[in-house]
């Protein structure tokens, strides 16, 4: 397979080469870009360099030979650099990779959250690209990465102009995702994401699967108001939420009818049930891993920017408590977890907060 007829093939650093910028690098290897691998895990590099990386799952199955180093061990620089590690590790990364970055290069962030504000503090705004991935993938073991499912995969200049680096980038990842597109407006799939981040993390509270929980008529008004409290600090903050695979900011507003809100819940139902990748990576983290999740990176700036705003969003703050006591084998995961929040979605006064 050779690279996209839509663009030269693509000189590109993959720093965090787990499930995110394993997949993506991996296919986008195989279509003939020139990709070099980078983890901090001694392992993983070595896995890789030994026996390359192999892709799993049902939408393809592969094994690709890259180039993989450890972050002190990368050769020459990089005029594009993916960043892909966890939302918490994004500080440490992009100074990491500082070093090979070229003067003129960009890094695009394949990741959730806002890191792209930590990234421009790092490497300077000029040299940061935004982009949205929701598709579905997983780190199984060293060398090896399954791949779930399709999802949206969006790219833009943070300030929304278009250049000539965003259309070479987006030439390259349509070899990973051929209905990628390009986007003016970068920060509103990033919010809408933080938006659904935050209910995927109630759900990671359970051991049942992401559309499992979406599903189940007693939770779905605690999901939609996780949602809107997310929802109620990006437009707070001026900016326009985007809808993407089934999930429509739009429905999830003050005073919209329930049934419209619903319909987007079975969107989101029907986007998950087509993944074979059913729990979500912070389920994974907290049941098969045993780690600590990116929640705080992640959310911890929602209730923060909330308070700035003169409102407050007391279930994404209760799902980070909840989060941490898992972490810290305080709690067990259940659906018990879901009752205390629907508890407090239902009586706000106790607490201060709203539903």
């Amino acid at each position: 397979m050779s690279a996209d007829p839509l663009g030269d093939p693509l000189r590109v650093a993959v720093v965090g080469a787990g499930a995110i910028g394993g997949t993506v690098g991996a296919f986008l290897a195989r279509a003939g870009h020139d990709v070099t691998f980078v983890d901090v895990v001694p392992e993983h590099v070595a896995a890789i360099r030994e026996r390359g990386l192999r892709i799993e799952g049902p939408i393809d199955a592969f094994t690709v030979q890259a180039p993989a180093y450890l972050p002190n061990e990368v050769p020459g620089v990089f005029e594009t650099v993916f960043l892909c590690v966890k939302a918490q590790a994004t500080e440490a990364a992009a100074r990491a990779l500082a070093p090979f970055l070229a003067d003129d290069g960009v890094v695009v962030s394949l990741q959730n959250g806002l890191n792209e504000l930590v990234i421009a503090d790092a490497v300077g705004a000029a040299r940061t690209m935004g982009c949205f991935v929701n598709f579905g993938a997983d780190y199984l073991e060293p060398g090896v990465v399954h791949y779930g499912g399709h999802g949206a995969f969006v790219l833009g200049e943070l300030d929304g102009r278009d250049s000539e680096r965003l259309r070479a980038v987006h030439a390259a990842v349509r070899d990973f995702e051929p209905n990628a597109v390009t986007t003016p407006n970068i920060w509103g799939y990033l919010w809408s994401k933080l938006a659904v981040g935050a209910m995927i993390f109630a759900t990671a509270l359970t051991d049942d699967g992401i559309a499992d929980c979406y599903a189940m008529p007693a939770y779905r008004p605690l999901f939609a108001a996780i949602a809107r409290e997310v929802l109620a600090v990006a437009q707070a903050r001026g900016v326009t939420p985007e809808p993407f695979d089934g999930f429509d900011p739009g429905a999830f507003l003050p005073g919209v009818p329930w049934d419209v809100t619903e319909r987007s819940l079975d969107g989101m139902v029907a986007f998950n049930r087509r993944s074979a990748k059913t729990h979500s990576g912070v389920w994974r983290d907290l049941a098969v891993r045993k780690r600590k999740t990116e929640g705080e990176a992640q959310l911890g700036p929602i209730p923060r920017e909330a308070a700035a705003l003169g409102t407050s969003a007391p279930l994404v703050a209760r799902i980070l408590e909840l989060v941490g006591d898992v972490e810290e084998g305080r709690r067990e995961r259940s659906r018990a977890n879901l009752d205390l929040l629907e508890a407090l979605r239902a009586a706000p006064e106790a607490v201060g907060g709203h539903a």
